[in-house]
C-alpha cells in the first residue's frame, strides 16, 4: 500500500486436506477476497495420497509421516508457485514455532522471508486483534476476530488436533522463551518467576511441566 502497488500481486494459496475445516478454510478465502488480494485454491490430498502409495504409507496411520507429507507438499506448491510468477514465499512459522521445533522441516520451517521469525505467536494474536480494531472494513474486521478465537492448530489430522492440547499453552512458552533468550535466565528462575506470573491461572506442576517441554523441544 505504501509503495502503491496493487495488491493483486499477493498470491495467497489455501491447500485443503484431511484435516482442513470448513470453517478455517473459509476465514482465509474471505479474507483474501477482502484484502483484494489473488486467491487460489489448491487441493492437495491427491498428491499426498499419491505421495504415500509412492512410499508405502498406511493412509489409517496417522503418524508424524501423515503430518509432515502434508506439510512438505504445502512447501512444494508455494515454491512452485513463486518460482513460476517471479515473487517470494513469504514464511508463515513465528519464533514460539522455530523455538520449540513446532514447525516441518523441509516444510513450513522454510521460505524466502520469514517475517514472523522473531514474533512470539501470542505476539502474533495481539497484532491480529490489533488490525482487526483499527480497520475500517467491518467484514475483514470480523474476519480476523474469527481467526484470532480459532484454536492453534496445523490441522493436518482428521478431527479436533489442538496444538496447545500437545505442548501446552503458548503465553507459558513465550514467558519461557523471553526470559531464557533475552534474560539467560536459569532454568529454576524462570520457573520461579513463572508461578509468580501465573498464580491462580496454571498451578505449579502444569508449570513445570511446561518448562521440561520447552527445554526438551529447545534444545533437541
Amino acid at each position: 500500500d505504501m509503495m502503491g502497488f496493487d495488491r493483486k500481486g499477493i498470491i495467497c494459496v489455501t491447500m485443503p486436506c484431511f484435516g482442513t475445516t470448513e470453517r478455517t478454510k473459509n476465514n482465509a478465502v474471505e479474507m483474501a477476497n477482502r484484502l483484494g488480494c489473488t486467491l487460489r485454491v489448491v487441493n492437495i490430498a491427491k498428491a499426498v495420497t499419491g505421495h504415500f502409495e509412492d512410499i508405502g504409507q498406511d493412509m489409517e496411520k496417522h503418524d508424524t509421516a501423515f503430518e509432515n507429507a502434508q506439510a512438505r507438499e504445502r512447501t512444494q506448491v508455494l515454491m512452485d508457485i513463486a518460482n513460476m510468477e517471479g515473487g517470494i514465499v513469504i514464511g508463515t512459522g513465528d519464533l514460539s514455532e522455530l523455538a520449540l521445533g513446532w514447525a516441518t522441516y523441509n516444510g513450513d520451517h522454510m521460505s524466502m522471508y520469514g517475517i514472523n521469525s522473531s514474533v512470539p505467536k501470542t505476539l502474533v494474536k495481539q497484532l491480529v486483534s490489533y488490525c482487526a480494531k483499527f480497520s475500517d472494513n467491518w467484514e475483514l474486521a470480523e474476519i480476523l476476530r474469527a481467526v484470532v478465537e480459532e484454536p492453534i492448530s496445523p490441522e493436518l489430522l482428521p478431527g479436533s488436533h489442538k496444538t496447545e492440547d500437545i505442548i501446552g499453552p503458548y503465553e507459558l512458552h513465550d514467558f519461557f522463551i523471553y526470559h531464557v533468550l533475552r534474560w539467560g535466565s536459569s532454568p529454576s528462575k524462570v520457573y520461579r518467576l513463572a508461578c509468580y506470573a501465573f498464580e491462580g491461572e496454571y498451578d505449579e506442576g502444569m508449570i513445570l511441566k511446561c518448562l521440561r517441554t520447552f527445554y526438551k523441544r529447545f534444545f533437541s
